[in-house]
Order: structure tokens, then sequence, then C-alpha cells
């Protein structure tokens, strides 16, 4: 990243690419688990995969829209403090938080882990067609905040897109986000049982937080050697 001709431009590819690796390991939460045990083909075959297809494409739609609403706000945010972009300023507290979420992760210390515990609403299942639940629960976990917070990630995503101070690039932070989070659904298509996912999920619970502390830690201090050179 100092390397780089662009600085900018080399911070924006590692928050893109840390910000998509946030959300994927956000699928090791209650939501995660909920959503890929839930959100399944009815039936088996190619034409059960077709009639599931509506119900991950509304699954889609609820993240883009919760990266809308929320992206929409954090701009705003960020534009009404002044905040133009990724400055020293910036890159010294993003560095902060990485570093120190990244050390709770790995439980060298404990930081504060604001968060709302809350499930999506599994019993929507019994009163909407599946097809609407898929748009319900990529809402609810595209606005991110509105249940369990799996991974820090989300902390210095939140603090890069409201640095940006412009609306259209906190969209694309969150949004890159949400599309980590909701990647992970499209393993129902494929010819596997749903205990075999949830299983494999349970057996990497432990390597997926360590992953997460690993990646805090290196973003943070990354972003403050850049920050202090």
């Amino acid at each position: 990243m100092n390397s780089a001709a662009d600085t900018t431009g080399a911070v924006w590819a590692v928050l893109g690419s840390a910000a998509v690796a946030g959300g994927l390991l956000s699928t090791w939460s209650p939501c995660g688990y909920s959503s890929i045990s839930l959100l399944r083909p009815s039936g088996r075959g190619a034409k059960a995969v077709m009639g599931w297809l509506p119900t991950f494409g509304m699954h889609g739609l609820g993240y883009a829209l919760g990266a809308v609403i929320l992206g929409t706000l954090l701009g705003a945010i960020g534009g009404l403090a002044g905040f133009t972009g990724f400055g020293v300023t910036a890159l010294v507290i993003m560095g902060l938080v990485g570093v120190l979420y990244g050390a709770h992760q790995l439980d060298f210390l404990r930081v504060p882990y604001p968060q709302r515990r809350a499930q999506v609403p599994h019993d929507a299942r019994q009163r909407f067609p599946k097809w609407f639940i898929g748009g319900l629960y990529g809402l609810s976990l595209g606005l991110d905040y509105m249940t369990y917070v799996q991974t820090p990630l989300l902390y210095v995503m939140t603090l890069a897109a409201a640095f940006t101070g412009n609306i259209p690039e906190a969209i694309a932070i969150i949004a890159l986000f949400n599309v980590g989070r909701y990647l992970p659904v499209a393993v129902n298509a494929l010819p596997i049982t749903d205990y075999k996912v949830q299983a494999w999920l349970a057996r990497n619970q432990e390597r997926a937080a360590l992953a997460d502390g690993a990646i805090l830690v290196a973003l943070g201090a990354a972003f403050l050697v850049v920050a202090l050179l």
C-alpha cells in the first residue's frame, strides 16, 4: 500500500477485499446458520433449484436495499461531519480499531462489542412464502446492525463508509460487505444436505474467528504504517 503510486486506490483495494471477507466471515453467526438452513430449495433436483431462484434473487435484493439504506446514512453523516476521504486521521482511527478488535477476536483483550443481539424473524417462515422470507432476511441482514455482529470488520467498514463523506462510495463499501454475506446462501443450489453444510460451519467456527482476528490485525497495522510513514 505504501509503495503504490496511488495510495488512495490501494486503500480502496484493501478495504474492498476486507469488506467481502468480513461478509463471508459473518456466515458464522446465528443468523448466518439460520439463513442457509431456512432458504433452501423445496425438494431435490434441477426443478427444485429453479423454483428456489426467486428466493435467492429476493435475498440479494434485500441485501442491496440494506446497503443503500445504511450506506446513505453513513455517507450523509460523514459529509455533514466534513470527512473527505482516507487521510492520515481516518487511517489512524481505522488502524487502531482494526488492531484492537483483531486482538479481541484472538482473545488477547476485551473491548466493547456493540450489537443488537437479535436474530432474523425465524417464525416468518410460517406466515409468508419463501421468496418473501428471502427478501426479508436479506434486508434484515443487509442493514448489518439489526442482528448479531459476528465480525468486527463491520466496525472498520462502518468507519470507512463514514470517512468517505460521500454517499455513493459509502454505499459501495457496505455493498461489498453485503456481497460477502449474501454469497454463502448460493451453496443451497448444490446437491448437498443442510446437515453437511451446518456441520462444516460448526467444525470451522474457531478457524473463522482466527481468520477474522488475523485480517483485522493485518488491516489495522497496514493502515497505521501507511498513515505514519
